[in-house]
């Protein structure tokens, strides 16, 4: 936002601190309106023509906005998201108890990311890492719903969000 002297175009639709519209004026009264009765002339709406500016005391409006988005961050809720790795070639019960673990987080609340890490031959066969992730899939899916589940390999790692179903 351009203020006070840094406001190059003329003429202005001005915007008195009330709210009402004064008209169109050059930027020099504008200014010295502003001036006299002690605010700021602060440029809204810069790409119509003529440009929109409002008197207003713009330290309390920065203030305000600041105000605003503290409070917008204080009531955002921030995503916890635990990962549980996973190898292709994995021994039944290592994988039940990977999946337990899954289960645990994601009945806590917490979004769970599962990775299948590829190493050396294991590259050659994706398949078994795409198997996995469906198998993971289905015995999590009473309690999680997949993101999104990658069809092709596109490093050595695959990865797949679950989110917790809410109920």
């Amino acid at each position: 936002m351009r203020i006070n002297e840094r406001i190059r175009l003329s003429p202005v639709r001005l915007i008195d601190e009330t709210g009402e519209q004064v008209g169109v004026m050059p930027v020099d009264e504008a200014l010295a309106l502003a001036r006299s009765k002690g605010l700021d002339l602060v440029e809204v709406a810069a790409n119509t023509r003529p440009i929109v500016c409002k008197i207003m005391d713009y330290g309390r409006f920065r203030y305000e906005q600041e105000k605003k988005a503290r409070e917008a961050r204080k009531n955002q809720q921030q995503i916890d998201i635990k990962e549980v790795k996973y190898r292709p070639n994995i021994n039944q019960h290592d994988f039940e108890t990977k999946t337990n673990h899954a289960r645990k987080f994601l009945s806590k609340g917490k979004h769970v990311k599962v990775t299948i890490m590829f190493r050396r031959r294991e590259m050659r066969r994706p398949e078994n890492g795409f198997e996995l992730l469906r198998r993971v899939a289905e015995s999590l899916e009473d309690i999680a719903k997949p993101d999104h589940i990658p069809t092709v390999l596109e490093s050595r790692d695959l990865t797949m969000l679950l989110r917790p179903i809410k109920g």
